[in-house]
Order: structure tokens, then C-alpha cells, then sequence
């Protein structure tokens, strides 16, 4: 991914060398670099190529594609020959090296901005849109960068990844600076920390929102997964800032995470946890939203949050802390939550005249399906009916836990097909189904849309109808293919048919 133009400045491949600490050099430093990326088809003129290893392929494959593109230096974990003239150098870690590159060549633009991370496994986009709108309403013009899209000032850009590679993160933070952000939000994944994609970056606030199972394709364990996450913690307050970690106290993993020490950050806690430091009391929920008093180090108020849901209550607080120990004034804070818009693809409202609720939400762990369904229980006395199903070539332990939420939380369920990519529909569902136990409250539709247009034609007046996994999505990935998919388009056209 390319965004905008590069950076005007370039930079001395004397002085690449000299941050990345290389193992061995082989050829001249004394020419400037006019880009850095990992990904040779984007290779122009003058830049420096960084082969990545790789879990399918390694980027040193790559090498004499981005020299014949007109690299004039190359950085690898590996030796190997090269044509005269082009610089090689050797690292111990590509990955880390990337990160450092990408942050001296954009000038580190983490320095100019406050800097919200925000990791877990449910709910960061909602959170980093709360904070967005805080940040906003306090007059800090904030970009976004996450799962649903990045926002550079006025530009709005479809996200490719949650976390993007390292150059890009660092071409959209300097885009944000020269479009006069003085704050960013960003979304930050464990692959991402895995993969030092963040490296370098000096956040003012790192937030954790919970833990439960997901990714476990790549982690292989729930310690492994928490590591990566924490990462994001071992790494604040190691530069230039002060920094803040905000921490879920409701969640057994945010526990361990406040309670190990270590950090060189000021823990604030959040939660409905009686400890908390931003905590909340007296909770409503109904079909408006949410209604509690916030007590916080800043003083207590009383919120009304226009999200729906218990779950949102913990997002809300998590905001609250972020931008909080930002100084961003509570007042402020508690008039963004009120004002806020339904997030996009999150218990995302599909309107119609039919005398039942559609809604459209991200959902794809058994965790976040349990608070999504056990909200919209809160919501009718009439059915709850689902669609959903899971990924392809994701962690395949977590299918039938999701069946089991379904056949506990769900009245009526179709097991369809979410995005299969390389494995076959039918086999992910065969892998769903028996969560469901003895229960019989569900049948099988591969095909989404018809699984779709199968639930519209069961709800009655008062039932609510789910949609859920692909939220903000509007493509489907199969094998070999991507065609265009939005629930929300599709619901909204199957309902204007009579």
C-alpha cells in the first residue's frame, strides 16, 4: 500500500546504517535514499528495499526484482549476491529495522501528535471512534487508523489491514501532521506487535480492552496471544514521553497485565471493577442506549452513552480513560458519548418497515457474539434470530465455541458461510455445528445471501434479526476470488422486496 506522496527530505543510507546497528555491510553508504518499502513492486528510484522473512514466502526472493526497480540499497537477515553497485547490508532483525528506518525517513511524526494505541480482542474500533469524537470535540483534529478505515484529516481511506506495515504507518502519521493533526488514534493488532510493525512509535496512551480467544492460528496459545499484546505496554514510557496504560480491570487478562509490574507507564485502570479507577455505577441499558454515572480521578458525571449495549459501557470507559489522561476535560468526554453515531458494522441498524429490528455487527469470537446477543435480549421479548458463520484459514478451535454461544444466547440460527477464503464452506460449517450440542435450533445455508434472505423471511413483528462477522465489510474473500459482499447493502435490498 502506497498512500499519498513520500516524504520531500531523503535520507543518508551513512546514517540508515548507523540506526539499524547492522551485522555486515557490503558496498558504498554514501547515497541518499529516496524511499524505504518492504514490498518490491513498489520499489522506485533511489530506494532501499527491506527483505521481510515471511510465513509463505520470504521477501529475500524478492531482492533482484526491487534492485531491477532501481533499489539502491538492500537491507536482509541473509547474505547474497548482489549486482555491483547496490548495497547490502545484514540486520538480526528485518522486521525491526524496517520500523526504525520507516520512523527516521517520516521524521518521527509520533512525536507531533498524541498518540492513542489501543489493542485487545473486542472492541477497538468502537473505542478508537469514542476517542476520535473526544479528541475532536476537544479541538485536537485526530486522524484514525484501524480496522474499518484510516481517516488523514479530511481524506477517508478503506483499511487494508488493522496494522499496517511499518512504512505505511509512519507515511499516514507524517500525512496527519501536514494535514494539522495534533492527535492520532490507531488500532493496534497482536500481529502487528508481533511483527514490530509499531516499533519506534512513542504513544502517549496504550490501551487494553479484554482477551478471548481468537488468532490462535497464528499465536498457537492464549499466552502466547496475551505476550504479543502486552508488548504494546512493555514498550510506553521507553522514550521521550510519559505515558499512560489504560487497563480493563473487569477482564482476568487486564488483571494480570496491572497487577505484574514492570511498566514504565502510569497504570489508570478502567471497568466496572469496584477498584477501577475510571469506573462505572448504577447501569441502565435499554433500547436507547446506555445510562450510568462515571466516577473518574477528574470528577463524576452522569453519562448517557447512545450506543447500544452493556459491552459499549466497558468501551465507553476505556475512552474515558484514554482521552482522560490526555486532559481532555470530562464534560467534553460525556457530550462525545451522547452525540455519537452508530459505528460502522457494530450492532449497526439496517432500517426498514417490517415491523422487526436488523442488525449488522462484527462479531466473530464466541466472546463478542455472547455480548452482542445478550444485548439485543435486553432489547425484545420476541425471537433473536442469527446469521453467521466463520473464517477460513482462522483459528478453527474457536468454531464450535461460537456454535455453543449461538445455541445458548440465539433462538433460531443459519450457519453460513463468513469469508471461506481457502477452505471449503462446508467444512467450516461441519466444524460450527457441533457447539450447537443436542440443540436443534439452527439449519445450514453456505450461500450468505440466501442465508440472509432466509432470516428476513422468518422474522416476525418484534423479532430482531443478527447479521454477524463481517460488520463493516463489504467484500467476501473465496477461494482465488474477492467479490463485493456488505451485509448491510444486501439486507437493506432483500428488505425492500415484498
Amino acid at each position: 500500500m502506497m498512500l499519498g506522496k513520500l516524504c520531500a527530505e531523503t535520507l543518508k543510507l551513512e546514517y540508515v546504517n548507523r540506526i539499524i546497528q547492522p551485522l555486515t555491510v557490503t558496498g558504498p553508504l554514501t547515497c541518499d535514499i529516496r524511499g524505504v518499502t518492504h514490498d518490491s513492486r513498489q520499489v522506485r528510484p533511489g530506494f532501499l528495499f527491506v527483505a521481510l522473512p515471511g510465513q509463505q514466502q520470504s521477501g529475500a526472493r524478492f531482492i533482484e526484482e526491487a534492485v531491477q526497480r532501481g533499489a539502491v540499497a538492500v537491507v536482509s537477515e541473509s547474505n547474497g549476491g548482489l549486482r555491483h553497485g547496490v548495497t547490502q547490508i545484514r540486520v538480526e532483525d528485518a522486521r525491526r529495522a524496517l520500523a526504525e528506518i520507516a520512523c527516521a525517513f517520516h521524521d518521527h511524526p509520533a512525536r507531533q501528535l498524541q498518540l492513542i494505541g489501543i489493542t485487545g480482542t473486542n472492541g477497538k474500533s468502537t473505542v478508537s471512534f469514542m476517542c476520535r469524537d473526544m479528541l475532536r470535540a476537544a479541538g485536537r483534529t485526530p486522524g484514525l487508523l484501524g480496522t474499518i478505515r484510516y481517516e488523514i484529516g479530511d481524506r477517508q481511506i478503506p483499511a487494508s489491514r488493522t496494522t499496517p506495515e511499518a512504512p505505511d504507518i509512519q507515511s499516514m502519521l507524517h500525512q496527519m501532521v501536514d494535514a494539522g493533526c495534533r492527535s492520532a488514534v490507531m488500532e493496534v493488532s497482536s500481529h502487528g506487535l508481533d511483527q514490530k510493525r509499531t516499533w519506534g512509535l512513542d504513544f502517549d496512551v496504550g490501551v487494553f480492552t479484554n482477551l478471548t480467544q481468537d488468532h490462535l492460528d497464528y499465536h498457537k496459545t492464549m499466552p502466547a496471544y496475551f505476550a504479543a499484546k502486552a508488548l504494546l505496554f512493555r514498550g510506553l514510557g521507553q522514550l521521550e514521553k510519559q505515558a499512560y496504560a489504560a487497563i480493563n480491570l473487569d477482564d482476568a487478562w487486564g488483571q494480570q497485565l496491572a497487577g505484574t509490574g514492570g511498566l514504565n507507564a502510569r497504570v489508570l485502570t478502567f471497568g466496572l471493577h469496584p477498584g477501577a479507577a475510571v469506573r462505572a455505577a448504577e447501569v441502565t441499558v435499554g433500547a436507547r442506549g446506555a445510562d450510568f454515572q462515571a466516577v473518574t480521578p477528574w470528577g463524576a458525571q452522569r453519562v448517557h452513552l447512545s450506543l447500544l449495549g452493556r459491552h459499549n459501557v466497558s468501551n465507553a470507559l476505556a475512552a474515558l480513560a484514554a482521552c482522560g489522561a490526555l486532559d481532555v476535560p470530562l464534560p467534553t468526554m460525556v457530550a462525545a458519548l451522547a452525540g455519537m453515531a452508530p459505528v460502522p458494522g457494530r450492532l449497526d441498524p439496517v432500517p426498514n418497515d417490517r415491523g422487526f429490528q436488523v442488525f449488522v455487527d462484527y462479531a466473530h469470537t464466541d466472546d463478542a457474539l455472547a455480548h452482542v446477543l445478550a444485548t439485543l435480549r435486553e432489547l425484545t421479548s420476541r425471537r433473536v434470530l442469527v446469521v453467521f458463520g466463520c473464517g477460513g484459514n482462522r483459528d478453527q478451535a474457536k468454531r464450535p465455541l461460537m456454535g455453543a454461544v449461538v445455541a445458548r444466547l440465539a433462538d433460531y440460527a443459519i450457519v453460513t458461510s463468513d469469508n471461506p477464503r481457502n477452505e471449503a464452506p462446508e467444512d467450516i460449517i461441519a466444524q460450527v455445528v457441533p457447539g450447537f450440542g443436542a440443540a436443534q435450533n439452527f439449519e445450514i445455508e453456505a450461500d450468505r445471501e440466501r442465508a440472509i434472505a432466509r432470516a428476513l423471511t422468518l422474522a416476525q413483528p418484534g423479532d430482531i434479526v443478527l447479521l454477524a462477522g463481517k460488520g463493516h465489510e463489504n467484500v467476501q474473500e473465496l477461494a482465488h476470488t474477492i467479490v463485493p459482499f456488505d451485509d448491510r447493502d444486501i439486507a437493506a435490498r432483500l428488505l425492500k422486496k415484498k
